[in-house]
């Protein structure tokens, strides 16, 4: 039994479900009968019914344990529409298995078939979440198939990224006491540029994209919006260019220091997501394309270059020959 959300009047739930399934069979061309094997399955039912009576505000039911389409989406609406008496609204479905873009066309289109016949009209929008081993390709090829999904659920490629899966993460110490220090390296990759620094992102153009990141020592002034700068790679010489920033963001900020956490500085996740598609706003297209991205650069000030070049020639051991 389960109750009125408003009048609190109890109702027989299973039933009410049975019946209001007897009546959308033909819309899905099912046969409301299990025992041939040619409808819809009566221990989902039942699952989807409990599951409803649990949580009458947050129904979102797995619809592909049996079969989507006849099984787990005429389920779905009967309790939906069950629920839908008793004053609540059923969330969506979730399809985790077989051709998730012409299932969620399918699925959109009964719903719309039945909230017209049922008058619930919210249904033709029910949400409609897509998992199964999903990746960035994936959701890329669903994209071009006009699929009806509201939302993906990534799991195992969002924990473990497969094309990276273990992260190589190494200290570097930089500085001891303000003196600098420097890691030397025949593989320029691993070379350290010794002492503070902190960083600023350049924008500029028509549409204030960002155009470049500068590291700089801490003891240099900040670069100034309007003021041309030279910007060279950090370990190429004939690499450089001047850039004239319309804007310039600094991306350092200090959360941590001396075994003191500033708490009151750290962003709560809201504000860390509206960050990142903020600065996805603002970079090209050709550094987000999928295949072969134009790499954003990262540059140095000439006063870091001369700093880091003249310790790595100060410490750089001198070779013998004979």
């Amino acid at each position: 039994m389960m109750k009125h959300r408003k009048t609190g009047v109890e109702v027989d739930f299973v039933a009410l479900s049975q019946k209001y399934r007897a009546e959308m069979a033909p819309l899905f061309q099912v046969i409301d009968n299990e025992i041939d094997g040619s409808g819809a399955n009566n221990g989902e039912l039942a699952a989807f019914t409990q599951y409803a009576m649990a949580f009458p505000n947050g129904f979102l039911a797995l619809v592909d344990t049996f079969d989507t389409l006849r099984s787990g989406l005429l389920n779905f609406c009967a309790v939906a529409k069950a629920l839908a008496d008793l004053d609540y609204k059923a969330v969506g479905i979730r399809i985790d298995s077989g051709d998730l873009a012409y299932l969620s066309k399918q699925a959109r289109q009964f719903f719309k078939t039945v909230a017209n016949r049922f008058g619930l009209p919210w249904l033709a929008n029910a949400k409609i979440v897509a998992s199964n081993d999903l990746k960035e390709e994936t959701i890329y090829a669903l994209n071009e198939q006009n699929h009806q999904i509201d939302s993906f659920g990534v799991g195992t490629h969002l924990v473990t990224c497969q094309k990276q899966p273990a992260l190589g993460c190494v200290y570097k110490l930089v500085e001891v006491d303000g003196h600098p220090r420097i890691k030397l390296s025949q593989d320029v990759a691993k070379l350290t540029m010794p002492g503070r620094k902190t960083i600023y992102r350049l924008s500029g153009g028509s549409g204030n994209e960002a155009l470049i990141d500068l590291i700089q020592r801490v003891s240099e002034p900040p670069p100034e919006p309007g003021k041309r700068i030279l910007c060279r790679h950090p370990f190429e010489e004939s690499k450089r260019a001047y850039v004239l920033p319309t804007t310039v963001e600094a991306l350092h900020v200090l959360y941590y220091q001396n075994g003191h956490v500033f708490h009151d500085r750290l962003p709560s996740m809201e504000d860390v997501r509206a960050n990142v598609q903020r600065n996805l706003v603002n970079l090209r297209n050709d550094h987000m394309r999928r295949l072969n991205p134009t790499p954003y650069k990262v540059a140095v000030s000439p006063d870091l270059y001369d700093y880091v070049h003249d310790l790595w020639l100060a410490n750089a051991p001198i070779g013998e020959l004979s």
